[in-house]
């Protein structure tokens, strides 16, 4: 082959699919020992990045695309030396190494993966974003324009006036931050749950796994305790000549050294040393585990130049492989449900000798050497496994998984109760001030708004770290729902606002009731006196939206409740202190800033209670039990019984005389007691099968049980 560049490879004016792996190895410029960093880096810069062109979607392209079966070209075929494989394809059966010749968009497959895919997919929690700020943008923009037929032509208000109060809207209706702290919230979220052993590879699993309502799971490694032990006291051995010690040694043969699964692990480790699996012998060829086959096997020659051929796997597989009498099959299948009644999987060796000295011969006939029985548990999963899944988990059982339910939960909760908070805000602040500006004519100062959207936003970013109970059911984006608690409650806060104002501009309430000095014609103190009702009732809010029970009862996270009474305590310094001409505000003094807070607490009450109204009304169901019994769970004794009195054909008991299991308390005794033999008569059959496990235990180990202090008695 002519000499060629780098250049022509990135202008695929060679097929490196086509020469030999020596020739690739030139053409490319490196060797088996791979690139260094420099040269990674400059590869990088003349290929580019190992990742597809993101490109709008075709929905032609799509429709047409059910209209084709690819089925055809996902069988597996088989590839042999200096073939080319292509990039994404998974290897069934067998191992190799390989030279990369193309990455990202020069593939095989990524040339044509612009025409049937899009790496720029549009996810649920997006579309939810979307949906909540198409609704804060419409809700902004319908108050904008009733401000505008109202302020311009009927009240023929100023042209600098009326665009104050646009920007009011504007400023204060728009949820700047939300993106900010819903991405804050599930980036933190996934930290904590990446330390309870769940990896999350997309953020956005969070909230589907707060939503799973049914959890698929396979028994091995998360029901059972993900250990793999092999008994050899229980190996059947079938061939005279070979001992329990012959059999497991010819079983560590046919397993791997490097890079081993759970059996082959412990099978070796059965050895006194590892090395023995390859000691006194020269590999051949090992066939690894494949689903096709299910069984391994090694070809070896050994010290005296004898090849031999060992393989290990499924006992139905080494039965058909051995050609065994039906009388030996017979055995064989008695031994297995015997292992199969204590819940122990069973593994089957054979050998034979090659005397054709060739890894393809089909060599001697293949004897049956033993049975052995092996608990299995898988360690890890698969690359493939990984590499389709959403949340990779690092550790074994169903407990971390439980874990990572229940903290999904509670990181959806935050994200759901920020999401009300913000919905809410956005109806209070479009509907207060544009009553206050066209009933009073009163121009609120943008800058202030300007101000109550900084303080709010910075606090409402510590909601990542809140303390939050997770819901006890699946959850998910139930938009109706928060929409309607947003709207409810920002209308509630808007007209509170409203009722202030009028209190405090039209009326001597506050000076009657807190003793203040009266600012009904001071603009630049009503300025002032209603910024720090907006401030805080606005914020206090958050504290209603993140609990499901009483806002008081449940205790939030210090630093929400911290950034809360910090940014407060500034808000109220300004509405006190200040005297700022650009805004036209003066301070108002501490007498009015108690009376302002007063007045505030009065008004939060009841934010709870529409927050219960709003739930039993979209639900349908009765009041949470939370809000009013503090958990206790009335009645409970009865739903059990009648329970049991359901499950009483299903476990073989007899009805009870008389009609109504609930009407006495001895017929609930019944029930109990029946449930009490039956737990019995459960643990006694648990006892007597763990009995078994600890004789075989103790016979493999050779421990005289009787000499041990035994604490308990099995």
């Amino acid at each position: 082959m002519a000499s060629l560049s780098l250049e022509d490879v990135r202008n695929e004016t060679v097929d490196l699919s086509t020469v030999t792996v020596d020739e690739v190895f030139k053409t490319l410029k490196c060797d088996k020992k791979g690139l260094s960093e420099a040269e990674g880096e400059n590869r990088l810069k003349l290929f580019g990045p190992n990742k597809l062109e993101e490109k709008k979607e075709s929905k032609l392209l799509k429709f047409l695309g059910f209209m084709w079966n690819p089925l055809s070209w996902h069988m597996p075929v088989n590839k042999y030396a200096g073939q080319e494989v292509f990039s994404g394809s998974t290897v069934k059966q067998g191992e190799l190494e390989a030279v990369v010749i193309a990455t990202g968009v020069h593939t095989f497959f990524g040339k044509a993966a612009p025409l049937v895919d899009s790496t720029n997919n549009v996810g649920h929690f997006q579309q939810v974003l979307t949906a909540i700020g198409n609704f804060c943008i419409i809700s902004i923009a319908a108050g904008m324009l009733v401000e505008i037929i109202v302020m311009y032509p009927i009240q023929h208000r100023a042209y600098r006036d009326g665009i104050d109060n646009l920007l009011v809207l504007l400023i204060g209706g728009i949820p700047i931050a939300m993106p900010t702290v819903l991405s804050v919230t599930m980036a933190i979220g996934s930290h904590k749950l990446s330390q309870q052993g769940a990896i999350t590879k997309r953020m956005t699993a969070i909230e589907e796994m707060a939503g799973m309502d049914v959890l698929c799971s396979d028994k091995t490694g998360t029901l059972t305790l993900n250990k793999l032990t092999v008994d050899k006291n229980l190996i059947e051995s079938f061939v005279k000549d070979v001992d329990k010690d012959g059999v497991v040694l010819y079983a560590a043969r046919a397993s791997r050294t490097e890079n081993q699964d759970a059996i082959d692990a412990s099978i070796v480790g059965m050895l006194a040393d590892p090395k023995e699996a390859r000691a006194g012998i020269q590999e051949v060829h090992f066939m690894p585990f494949n689903p096709v086959d299910k069984r391994t096997a090694i070809t070896y020659v050994d010290s005296d130049g004898t090849w031999h051929r060992v393989s290990k796997g499924a006992p139905e597989q080494i039965i058909d492989l051995c050609g065994l009498r039906e009388d030996v099959r017979r055995r064989v299948h008695g031994i297995i449900g015997k292992f199969a009644d204590r819940g122990l999987r069973s593994l089957a060796v054979a050998r034979q000798s090659v005397p054709e000295r060739s890894k393809e011969a089909k060599g001697a006939p293949w004897q049956f050497l033993a049975k052995a029985d092996i608990g299995i548990a898988v360690d890890d999963a698969t690359d493939a496994a990984r590499s389709a899944s959403d949340i990779v988990l690092t550790e074994p059982g169903l407990s971390v998984i439980v874990s990572a339910v229940l903290t999904s939960r509670a990181i959806f909760q935050r994200m759901k109760n920020y999401t009300i908070y913000a919905v809410s805000i956005t109806i209070r602040i479009v509907l207060g001030f544009m009553l206050v500006a066209l009933i009073w004519k009163f121009d609120f100062a943008p800058f202030m708004v300007l101000i109550i959207a900084i303080l709010n936003d910075g606090t409402i970013m510590t909601i990542s770290k809140d303390r939050v109970k997770p819901s006890p059911k699946p959850d998910s984006w139930k938009l109706d729902e928060i929409f309607a608690t947003g709207v409810v409650l920002g209308t509630y806060m808007a007209l509170v606002t409203v009722v202030f104002f009028y209190l405090a501009h039209d009326t001597d309430f506050f000076t009657e009731t807190f003793g203040v000095h009266p600012i009904r014609d001071n603009d630049r103190q009503l300025m002032a006196a209603l910024y720090l009702q907006v401030s805080i009732i606005s914020q206090a809010l958050i504290f209603v939206t993140r609990s499901r029970s009483w806002s008081f009862v449940e205790r939030p996270g210090f630093l929400l409740l911290f950034a809360f009474f910090a940014a407060q305590l500034v808000a109220t310094a300004i509405a006190v202190y200040a005297d700022w001409d650009f805004c036209d505000m003066e301070g108002i003094g501490w007498a009015w800033g108690g009376a302002i807070w007063a007045f505030t607490l009065v008004t939060y009450l009841p934010l709870d209670v529409l927050k219960f109204i709003i739930r039993y009304s979209i639900s349908g169901k009765g009041w949470n039990n939370t809000a009013f019994t503090n958990k206790k769970d009335y009645g409970r004794g009865e739903r059990e019984a009648l329970w049991a009195r359901e499950q009483r054909t299903l476990n073989g008991l007899s009805q009870p005389a008389g009609s109504d299991l609930l009407s006495s308390t001895e017929e609930r005794s019944d029930i109990a007691a029946e449930a009490a033999k039956r737990a019995e008569i459960a643990r006694l059959r648990e006892l007597h099968t763990l009995k078994g496990h600890v004789e075989s235990v103790v016979k493999q180990k050779g421990i005289d049980i009787d000499a041990i202090p035994q604490n308990y008695t099995v």
